[in-house]
């Protein structure tokens, strides 16, 4: 039977298997998806042994992504310039190849799954990490008019705009001077939001037109979530689609059969509420 991983430190929470199980069993693919923890110094180890052994693919989560972009010996476009990988599968000549996915899956989670736009739009990231910079290009191909990358430290958000600044106009932000800004759109990929706290924000960004998306997701909503709610915004979503949309787009460069998300991301949503 075809084996497939999730490859992460911790990676029992990890709600892939799930995921991919519900996945396999809708398009008919025999295949078995698990976990295997690995620390940071036996990363390289761990995923040379899993291919050698027959292992088809592999998803990579934290803290393991950019370890994984400098392991592939190639790179997708969306991979390429992120610098970080979260997809690997073996080409024809053995050669392994790393995608990055999650750029894909908030995408088509806020324009397919919620029928919001993109296009024209200022977006704030708040962040400048890794699981920013993985989003990136394909963000920009959705043409906004105006990334603001605002971030504790302002030289990471200016590295950013280095490698993407060429591809659309980007503007960086300390994260205490936020105060003239009007964005459509907030996406938080900040430190404190993947660890599930508040990053310290102005309420006045928040209109009755603007929309938020927290990329991590939690039981009864993020406490990002939770702000831009209570301030009135249009939409405050988690990245619960985010999770599944990207899943399904591993599982498309893997199996080359595209599932239908939106009954497994129900049968997610049920299952984070237990």
């Amino acid at each position: 039977m075809d084996q497939y991983a999730v490859v992460g430190f911790p990676v029992s929470h990890s709600k892939s298997p799930f995921i991919h199980a519900l996945f396999a069993e809708q398009t008919g693919q025999l295949l078995q998806y698990g976990r295997i923890e690995v620390e940071p110094s036996g990363f390289d180890v761990a995923v040379r042994n899993f291919f050698e052994a027959g292992g088809r693919g592999l998803n990579i989560t934290v803290p393991h992504k950019e370890s994984a972009w400098r392991l592939v010996d190639w790179h997708a476009l969306n991979a390429e310039k992120a610098g970080a990988v979260n997809t690997i599968y073996k080409l024809p000549d053995g050669r392994l190849a790393g995608d990055n996915t999650d750029g894909v899956g908030l995408v088509r989670d806020i324009e397919q799954n919620h029928a919001a736009s993109l296009a024209g739009s200022v977006i704030l990231i708040l962040g400048a990490g890794g699981a920013v910079r993985g989003l990136l290009p394909r963000l920009i191909k959705a043409s906004p008019s105006r990334i603001i990358i605002a971030n504790r430290t302002l030289a990471r958000a200016e590295e950013l705009r280095a490698l993407f600044g060429t591809d659309v106009d980007i503007e960086t932000r300390n994260n205490d001077h936020l105060g003239d800004i009007q964005p459509d759109w907030i996406i938080n990929g900040s430190a404190a939001g993947l660890s599930g706290e508040m990053p310290a924000l102005p309420a006045h960004l928040i209109g009755s037109s603007t929309r938020c998306y927290d990329m991590v997701y939690a039981p009864g909503g993020t406490v990002f979530q939770q702000w831009a709610s209570s301030l009135g915004a249009a939409l405050a979503l988690d990245g619960t689609g985010m999770l599944v949309e990207q899943a399904a787009e591993s599982f498309y460069l893997w199996r080359g059969i595209r599932p239908d998300t939106a009954p497994v991301l129900a049968a997610l949503r049920r299952l984070l509420e237990v």
